[in-house]
């Protein structure tokens, strides 16, 4: 993917699209590949950097929902572990079968949740990961060797699908733009265009890097800008009611001592009634999360003080090794795009994670809640009402089977680039071509300055924190040690990029204000 080459596409005649997105989050690509692959011209924008906000800082995992079964949306369970199972079809170098243990304490445990799992189980039917069962403590031990042995009388075993967020968001994009999409990040939209009979019909939108204004026309206007929906529906028809209720998760990253082996831990039960997951990511440990009503939405939110001590806390009590604020390596906080509820007496853990699609009288057409899990279900859901809705006429979905950019069945997980699945050869020549390029970047993370220059040429990585907090996955994975290495990736981007020292300099600056919020004081 050329951002240059995109934008000039996108500017290339008078042509009108037939879908123009935006939002460049987990729901616009979804939407973009699902629409380009159904034959219709499409374009994506975003505002900023594709998943720069909610969908690169999930719990990691793609799963049906232990928690939603437990509160009866059998529909959506069932939804989800089919789009697991697809996902892990379609995208095996980025999502996988992860195994999980559940201690438990008594008898009841035990029982309650062995026959909840297995109806778990049976809910994926033929897209099922594996039977859950119930284990010995001494097999529990040994599956989670750090967790307080007089906390578990035994443990459960079960399966769902672990993955990389914002590297499923890439390879999806560059699947879209194989098949004729066109897609750009720091492409601002500031106005919608109507007809005379008040219709959408385009986007007035600000490059960010230039300033220059361009407006495109479409036939199909979509807002799937997650937490941000409400500011384009002002934009449709200005003091109309709020449809989110945002919602506020937090994870900690922690070394991998902490949580050793390869299975996760899930803890049921927890103080706000959520529950509480630790996964092995990256060889490190992700925990997490919360679920912190917040009355705004930002572009960087910051995790919240009682939050932090919560995941401390909680997992504190289950493991041998409390977990200490010094040991965390980094703290990431994201807003879930919940669809606001009717009357203000439902807590946020109990909005339905079901998406919701709005059409307004003008005919723009908003997603809104879902997750990462149903991101393809969503988009076909979207088309498929603008479809009906434009009076296009059904097209039967290409994506169920698709496989993504970069395929492959060949993965080594203790490789850090398996992520880049079938890409990893070029890349490694790419790392041949230039002594420079094989040089590593940091020892710790397993990162190369090749992986940089890929960011750039092949990924549209236009910032240091694209390439480092998203491209690869420093900034989660140990926000202190990406820091240490920014003069080293802007450097590297600057020539990519033709940029001088002076933008060099506002980089590393810019990126080590962010990244501070992610490091505990």
């Amino acid at each position: 993917m050329n951002r240059e080459k995109m934008l000039s596409e996108a500017l290339m005649g008078d042509h009108e699209f037939d879908f123009i997105i935006i939002g460049g989050g987990a729901t616009g690509i979804g939407i973009a590949l699902e629409a380009v692959t159904r034959g219709y011209k499409t374009l994506l924008l975003e505002k900023h950097d594709f998943t720069k906000s909610t969908s690169s800082k999930s719990t990691k995992l793609v799963h049906g929902g232990v928690r939603y079964l437990a509160q009866g949306d059998i529909a959506l369970v069932r939804e989800a572990c089919i789009e697991r199972g697809r996902l892990l079809k379609n995208a095996p170098h980025l999502v996988k079968n992860q195994s999980f243990v559940i201690p438990t304490f008594g008898w009841f445990d035990e029982f309650l949740y062995t026959v909840g799992l297995n109806f778990y189980d049976l809910m994926a039917g033929g897209y099922s990961l594996g039977r859950s069962l119930r284990v010995s403590k001494k097999r529990a031990l040994e599956f989670i060797p750090t967790v307080e042995p007089q906390k578990i009388t035994a443990g459960v075993v079960y399966h769902d699908g672990q993955f990389d967020d914002s590297r499923l968001a890439i390879n999806v994009l560059q699947t879209a733009t194989e098949n004729g999409a066109i897609v750009l990040n720091y492409m601002n939209v500031t106005k919608l265009t109507k007809s005379n009979r008040g219709i959408v019909n385009g986007v007035v939108a600000q490059d960010s890097e230039t300033g220059n204004i361009f407006t495109f026309k479409g036939r199909a206007i979509v807002n799937a800008t997650g937490v941000f929906a409400d500011d384009i529906l002002q934009m449709d028809k200005p003091g109309q009611a709020r449809v989110i209720s945002p919602s506020q998760g937090v994870h900690i990253m922690l070394d991998k001592r902490f949580l050793p082996g390869t299975h996760a831990m899930m803890i049921p039960k927890t103080d706000d009634g959520r529950v509480l997951f630790a996964v092995p990511w990256h060889n490190r440990v992700v925990v997490g999360t919360t679920d912190t009503p917040v009355p705004d939405v930002s572009l960087e939110p910051v995790a919240l003080e009682q939050e932090v001590e919560f995941i401390l806390s909680t997992a504190g009590r289950y493991l041998t090794i409390p977990p200490k604020r010094s040991d965390v390596l980094s703290v990431f906080a994201g807003l879930r795009p919940l669809a606001a509820p009717k009357g203000n007496s439902k807590k946020t853990k109990e909005i339905s994670r079901s998406h919701k699609i709005f059409v307004t009288q003008s005919e723009l057409f908003t997603m809104v809640g879902g997750k990462w899990t149903t991101f393809r279900k969503m988009a076909e859901d979207m088309v498929n009402k603008v479809e009906m809705v434009k009076g296009w006429g059904k097209i039967k979905s290409k994506t169920r089977n698709l496989q993504l950019h970069g395929y492959t069945t060949r993965v080594d997980y203790n490789d850090p680039l398996y992520v880049y699945g079938s890409d990893r050869d070029e890349l490694l020549a790419l790392a041949k071509s230039d002594p420079e390029f094989g040089e590593t970047l940091s020892q710790s993370l397993g990162v190369v300055k090749a992986q940089v220059v890929w960011a750039a040429r092949h990924e549209m990585a236009r910032t240091v924190e694209d390439v480092l907090a998203r491209r690869t996955r420093c900034l989660l994975l140990d926000a202190r040690e990406s820091i240490r290495i920014a003069p080293a990736v802007a450097s590297l981007l600057a020539k990519e990029l033709n940029k001088d020292k002076k933008w060099e300099k506002e980089q590393v600056e810019g990126y080590t204000a962010i990244a501070q919020n992610y490091i505990l004081s």
